[in-house]
C-alpha cells in the first residue's frame, strides 16, 4: 500500500468544517459567566466554580465516549462520525439557550461531551490523507482553524451578548447545524474500505484504547506529556473569562477582543510558524521550544498587573502551539494506517481524563485565592500552576525520548 497522498481539497474541507465549529464555540465563551450568574444569582467567584463543574461533565463524557467514537471511525469511516458529532453540538447549544435552570446547562454539556470527538476524528482524517513527513504541518491546520475561529467567534459573541446572554447560544446552534449540513453535502470519506478494521468492544473504551497502544514503549512517556500539556492548557478555557472580569473588570466585549487577538496569533503560529519552524529545527526541538514558551507565557499571565500586559504575554504563550502538532506527528508515526482513529481517540480520551480533573482543580484554585479564606489574594494561581505543569512536561518528554522505539 503506497503512502497516502495529500488531498488539498480534503484538507480544505476539514479546515472549513473545524473553523465553523470553532466559531460557534468561540461565540458563547464571553457570555457564559453572565448566563451562569443569571441562573444561580451568585457572584463571579462562585460562577467560576459552576463553570468548572460544567467543564468537568463535558470532559467526563468525552473521556468515556472518545475511544468508542474513534474506533467507530476506524470501522465506518470518518465522515459519518464527524457529521453526527457536529449535529449533536447544535442540540447542546439549543438546550443551553432555552435553559430555565442551571441543571439544563449540565444536560447540554453532557450531550456536547458525547459529541466532542469532532477534533480527534478530524485529526484521524488528516492522518489518512497525509504522508508521515507532512503530518506535523497538516495537523497544524486544525490548530489554525481553532485560532481563526477564536478571532471571529468571541468578537461576535461579545457583540451579541449586548442583546442578552442567551442570544449567542441560538446563533451557535444555527452555525453547528449548518456545519453538519455542509459536511453532509461536501465532505468526502478519507478512510478507504480496505483500511478499515472491525469494531472491537475491548478497544472501544478508555482503558482498552490505552492498553491497545502499550506495545509502543515510547507512548507511556508521551502520554504523560499530553496529560501535563492538557492540564496546563485547560487553565485558559476554565479561568480566562472569570480571571479577566474579576481582576481587570473586563466586559464581555473586552473578553471577546482578547480571545480574538490570541486566536489570530495562534492561527498565525499553526498555519505559518509551524510550517517554517518544524521542518528547520525538527519535531523534538519544536516541542521543547513550545513547552518553554508556554511556561513563560502562563507565568506572565499569573503576575500581570494590568490588562494590557496580558496582550504582551500572549505573543510568547502562543508559541506553545509548536508543541502539539509536533508531538501528534511523532505519535502518529508509531501506529499503522488502520489505527490512526484509535490513536486519536485514545489521545482525546487521555486529554479528557485530564480535563475531568482540571476544571475542579483550576476553578477551585481561582475561587479559593480570590476568597476571604485565602492567605493571599492571588487570582493568577491557576496560571501559575499551569506554568509549573509545562516545565515538568519538558522533563517528562526528555525521559520519553530514551524509551525503546518499535522495530
Amino acid at each position: 500500500m503506497s503512502e497516502p497522498q495529500v488531498n488539498r481539497h480534503a484538507l480544505a474541507f476539514i479546515f472549513i468544517t473545524m473553523l465553523v465549529d470553532t466559531i460557534g464555540l468561540g461565540i458563547i465563551i464571553p457570555v457564559t459567566p453572565k448566563l451562569i450568574t443569571e441562573l444561580t444569582g451568585e457572584g463571579m467567584s462562585e460562577a467560576a466554580r459552576w463553570g468548572g463543574w460544567l467543564f468537568f461533565v463535558f470532559a467526563l463524557m468525552q473521556f468515556f465516549c472518545a475511544p468508542a467514537i474513534g474506533n467507530l471511525s476506524d470501522r465506518f469511516g470518518r465522515r459519518p462520525v464527524l457529521i453526527l458529532s457536529l449535529a449533536m453540538l447544535g442540540v447542546d447549544y439549543l438546550i443551553t439557550a432555552l435553559a430555565p435552570t442551571i441543571f439544563w446547562l449540565f444536560v447540554g454539556r453532557f450531550l456536547s461531551g458525547i459529541a466532542g470527538a469532532a477534533y480527534p476524528t478530524a485529526n484521524a482524517y488528516i492522518a489518512d490523507v497525509s504522508p508521515p513527513e507532512k503530518r506535523a504541518a497538516n495537523f497544524g491546520l486544525v490548530g489554525a482553524a481553532f485560532g481563526i475561529g477564536f478571532v471571529v467567534g468571541p468578537a461576535i459573541g461579545g457583540l451579541l451578548g449586548q442583546y442578552g446572554a442567551r442570544v449567542p447560544f441560538y446563533v451557535s446552534a444555527g452555525i453547528a447545524f449548518a456545519n453538519a449540513l455542509y459536511g453532509f453535502l461536501v465532505l468526502k470519506e478519507s478512510l478507504a474500505p480496505e483500511r478499515r478494521r472491525k469494531f472491537e468492544l475491548w478497544r472501544a473504551n478508555p482503558l482498552g484504547a490505552l492498553v491497545a497502544l502499550r506495545r509502543f514503549p515510547a507512548m507511556l512517556g508521551l502520554f504523560g506529556v499530553i496529560v501535563l500539556m492538557r492540564l496546563a492548557h485547560d487553565a485558559n478555557p476554565v479561568i480566562w473569562t472569570y480571571y479577566t472580569m474579576l481582576k481587570f473588570n473586563w466586559s464581555p466585549i473586552q473578553v471577546g477582543y482578547s480571545l480574538m487577538v490570541v486566536g489570530a496569533m495562534l492561527a498565525f503560529v499553526f498555519s505559518v510558524v509551524t510550517r517554517i519552524v518544524v521542518p528547520r529545527i525538527g519535531e523534538v526541538r519544536s516541542i521543547y521550544l513550545g513547552l518553554a514558551c508556554g511556561t513563560v507565557g502562563f507565568m506572565g499571565y499569573a503576575f500581570a498587573s494590568r490588562g494590557w500586559v496580558l496582550y504582551a504575554w500572549m505573543a510568547v504563550w502562543v508559541l506553545m502551539g509548536l508543541a502539539g502538532p509536533s508531538l501528534n506527528a511523532i505519535m502518529s508515526k508509531l501506529v499503522g494506517p488502520a489505527e490512526q482513529g484509535e490513536l486519536q481517540g485514545a489521545l482525546a480520551s487521555l486529554g479528557s481524563l485530564t480535563s475531568v480533573a482540571a476544571p475542579p482543580i483550576l476553578s477551585n484554585l481561582f475561587g479559593y485565592f480570590t476568597s476571604d479564606a485565602a492567605p493571599i489574594y492571588f487570582p493568577g494561581a491557576a496560571f501559575f500552576a499551569a506554568s509549573l505543569c509545562l516545565g515538568f512536561a519538558a522533563l517528562v518528554f526528555a525521559w520519553a525520548r530514551r524509551a525503546p522505539q518499535p522495530a
